[in-house]
C-alpha cells in the first residue's frame, strides 16, 4: 500500500513539475512586460483609464512597441532618429561598451543571418578525453590562431541546467566534431542534464561494444 502511494505520488510530480514551472516562467514574463507600462504617463496609464488591470497588456505594449520601431527604421526621418540615439549612446563609456556588444550580436542573429548560431558541436572540455556539447558563434579572431597556429573556432559551451551562462572556447578546427542536432534538441539535452536523447534509438545488445553500453549521442558515430 505504502508503494502504491509513493508511486501515485510520484507520477503526480512528474505531471504538475514541468505545468507548474511552465505558468511560473510564463506568469513571470507577463509581470515583467506589466512593467513596461509604467513608463506611460498616470493620466493615460490603461489601469488608470479602465480602472482595473489587466494581466498580459505589457506584452501587447512590447509588440506594438517593438512594430513602431520597425516602422521608424524604415523611414528616413526614423532612421536619422535611431542614428542620434546611436550616437549618443556610444559617448557614454560604461554603455558604450554595452550597446555596441548588444548591437552586434542582434545584427549577427537577425540582420546578418548568418547560420553559425545553429551549428551544434561537440569539443573536449573540460580535460582531453571528457566531451561536452557547444555552439558554434562563428571563426576565432585572427590575433588568437595565430598564436595557437591554425585556425579556431568560437564555440559556446554552456552550463547545465542553465544553458543561459557558460564558456567561450576557442577551438582549433581539426578538433571540432560536427553533430546532427538541432539547437532546440541541444538545449533539451543540456537541460535535462542528459537525460533526454532526441531522437535516440536503444541499442541492441550486440551494438554495445567496447563503450560499455552506454548510447552515442544523436549524430556522432563510433570512433
Amino acid at each position: 500500500m505504502r508503494k502504491r502511494i509513493r508511486q501515485i505520488f510520484i507520477a503526480g510530480l512528474a505531471a504538475t513539475i514541468p505545468i507548474g514551472l511552465s505558468l511560473y516562467v510564463l506568469f513571470f514574463l507577463i509581470a515583467l512586460m506589466d512593467n513596461l507600462l509604467g513608463i506611460i504617463p498616470h493620466r493615460f496609464h490603461p489601469d488608470t483609464l479602465l480602472q482595473f488591470h489587466i494581466p498580459g497588456l505589457g506584452v501587447i505594449f512590447l509588440i506594438l512597441l517593438i512594430f513602431v520601431a520597425g516602422l521608424m527604421m524604415k523611414s528616413y526621418i526614423g532612421n536619422r532618429i535611431v542614428n542620434f540615439g546611436e550616437a549618443v549612446f556610444r559617448k557614454i563609456p560604461v554603455i558604450r561598451s554595452v550597446y555596441d556588444g548588444a548591437k552586434q550580436v542582434v545584427d549577427r542573429m537577425f540582420v546578418q543571418k548568418s547560420r553559425s548560431f545553429k551549428k551544434v558541436v561537440l569539443v573536449e572540455f573540460p580535460r582531453p578525453g571528457a566531451y561536452t556539447i557547444g555552439f558554434v558563434t562563428g571563426p576565432a579572431h585572427d590575433r588568437i590562431w595565430r598564436h595557437v597556429g591554425q585556425p579556431c573556432t568560437n564555440v559556446f559551451v554552456p552550463t547545465t541546467p542553465n544553458p543561459t551562462s557558460g564558456f567561450l572556447l576557442m577551438v582549433p578546427e581539426g578538433k571540432v566534431i560536427k553533430l546532427e542536432m538541432s539547437v532546440p534538441d541541444a538545449i533539451k539535452y543540456i537541460i535535462s542534464l542528459g537525460a533526454i536523447l532526441p531522437g535516440y534509438i536503444p541499442p541492441s545488445q550486440d551494438s554495445k561494444g567496447a563503450r560499455g553500453g552506454l548510447p552515442l549521442l544523436p549524430g556522432v558515430g563510433p570512433q
